[in-house]
């Protein structure tokens, strides 16, 4: 009887649950296709991956040494763990490293390739995005926006055909 309306409702819900956390491409420059300058969503995928918190940020981190560069695509929730030297400043744009000075403070060690000091880089690029799905350097199409057209569109065509 009423059932289309009900399941065009509950379809309706569900996208919009989904739809609240950001979408974020997720590699690092190892992964084909996801250096710097030749970036290319088909080694990755094209939808990129949800990120685990609805208020997260797309974080590209760029660390550079000499001439050679490495990039870390990934969301703000998954990096802050890890990371020490992320910038406190978290709007759009790129940052340069803070510096933490308690980094590696208690530590007396002799092997130098374990970078316990974390001084290996000559300089680390935060840039962060938030404002749009996928915007990590990529070309945009949201797909939440698209379901809830779909939705409303088979809600109108429900309702008119009753007339």
């Amino acid at each position: 009887m009423h059932f289309p309306v009900i399941f065009t409702f509950l379809c309706t819900l569900a996208t919009f649950h989904t739809a609240s956390a950001i979408w974020c491409y997720r590699c690092t420059s190892a992964t084909p296709g996801c250096g710097l300058y030749d970036f290319n969503w088909r080694g990755i995928g094209y939808l990129g991956e949800a990120c685990p918190e609805d208020d997260d940020i797309c974080m590209k981190v760029i660390e550079r040494k000499g001439a050679s560069e490495t990039v870390i695509r990934d969301c703000y929730s998954s990096l802050r763990a890890i990371r020490t030297d992320i910038p406190a400043d978290k709007y759009e744009g790129c940052r340069p490293a803070a510096l933490d000075v308690r980094l590696g403070h208690y530590v007396n060690n002799s092997i130098r390739e374990l970078d316990v000091h974390r001084t290996h880089f000559d300089s680390t690029t935060f840039c962060y995005c938030f404002l749009d799905h996928r915007c990590n350097s990529s070309p945009t199409i949201s797909l939440s926006i698209a379901a809830i057209a779909g939705s409303t569109i088979m809600c109108l065509w429900h309702l008119l055909s009753f007339i």
